[in-house]
């Protein structure tokens, strides 16, 4: 920490710095963007009952969530951050922080919120409370997290040429005719491969069974344009703050409909993901950035699902509008209350949404309600 970095943290509190600018890349091609992370303890009360912190001052940061100490404990209650602008000094009102989404990878040091996107900002202020019907207290070592994904351009996702189906991948027999869509890479949206050293993991059967369609549970109210920085700062927040071996989810994608290469491994590839707990070993993830509770997805985000999750099913040879049976790889509970244990073999639709395997109300109840759509439109483009 150089003498600036001193003073900034002298006036807001110890923070901690994570992130290096990555390699160079080529001169006209994209570049890795490092993220820098600031954190700060959140005092809890004596009866480890309610917590708060305000921060009236920080350096620059675009992403923030709250983390705690133990991967495996769930905070049972309420978060809520604002924040200051950077650009018109006004604090923002009160948002919830989303906490529902359960465990990410065996590699967690963590626990933590989903991160949430809430553009350029110098100040911050969170409040979490314990549920008042709950006997559990607040986890211990409760830490406010806040992302600057740094500034970089992304690249051009390149499409197959017009009418060529999706290849087979490993075990698949892509008997369905979906082509593969324009996906912007990793280097496209500027990840820093630099902080995820760890070799990819792929899918113990070798197949895609299922897509499980998630949101990030952040704000809607960012820029086409600072897509990739949203999911730049999700990539820094999985790995460096909650201790993940790469971005949780396989693909991402923003409300004007483009989609983004997630976990690496290879887009065209069954890589096993962090975004389904009890389910990850046989599904692929698609995260729509953004909140989808009340607000509804437009054609560009159902339609670029829908392509994508044709193309990936379509590889193995299985239809969108089908069931497949899961074996399920913990004891889990559902949103609808549907509970079962270790090994139980559930059937579940090719296309559903996280709340079908997991307690939680992700991917929002109006993406939820257009998975139907999702699943006609994923239909037709399997069918050419």
């Amino acid at each position: 920490m150089n003498w600036v970095q001193m003073a900034a943290a002298a006036v807001t509190g110890v923070f901690a710095l994570h992130g290096a600018p990555g390699p160079a890349g080529p001169s006209d091609g994209p570049r890795p963007v490092a993220a820098h992370s600031q954190t700060r303890a959140v005092p809890v009360a004596p009866d480890q009952r309610d917590a708060d912190v305000r921060l009236s001052e920080t350096r620059p940061f675009s992403l923030l969530g709250v983390t705690w100490d133990d991967p495996r404990a769930r905070l049972t209650g309420t978060a809520e951050f604002r924040t200051r602008s950077a650009v018109s000094g006004q604090w923002s009102g009160w948002s919830a922080l989303d906490a529902d989404d359960g465990p990410g990878d065996a590699s967690a040091r963590r626990g933590g919120t989903s991160a949430v996107w809430a553009g350029p900002s110098d100040g911050a202020e969170v409040r979490i409370v314990a549920d008042p019907d709950a006997t559990a207290v607040l986890p211990a070592g409760l830490r406010l997290d806040l992302i600057d994904p740094g500034q970089g351009t992304p690249g051009t996702p390149v499409p197959p040429a017009a009418g060529s189906p999706a290849e087979p991948a490993d075990g698949g027999t892509g008997t369905l005719g979906a082509v593969r869509p324009a996906i912007t890479s990793r280097a496209g949206w500027g990840a820093d491969e630099s902080i995820s050293p760890a070799a990819p993991q792929y899918l113990p059967g070798g197949k895609v069974k299922a897509v499980v369609v998630h949101h990030t549970a952040g704000s809607n109210a960012y820029a086409c344009a600072d897509a990739p920085a949203v999911v730049r700062g999700i990539y820094a927040y999985h790995v460096q703050q909650l201790g993940w071996r790469d971005i949780g989810y396989n693909f991402l994608v923003d409300k004007c409909g483009t989609l983004y290469e997630g976990r690496k491994g290879g887009a065209d590839r069954p890589v096993l993901g962090a975004h389904a707990y009890g389910f990850n070993t046989e599904t692929s993830g698609i995260a729509v950035l953004g909140t989808y509770t009340t607000a509804a997805p437009g054609e560009a985000v159902t339609s670029a699902v829908a392509r994508l999750a044709a193309w990936k099913l379509g590889q193995y040879g299985v239809s969108p509008t089908g069931t497949t049976t899961l074996t399920a790889g913990a004891d889990g509970t559902n949103y609808f209350g549907k509970a079962w244990t270790l090994g139980t073999r559930i059937s579940l639709p090719t296309i559903h949404g996280h709340r079908d395997g997991y307690n939680t109300q992700c991917p929002g109840d109006a993406l939820y309600a257009e998975l139907t759509r999702i699943r006609t439109l994923a239909a037709q483009a399997a069918a050419g």
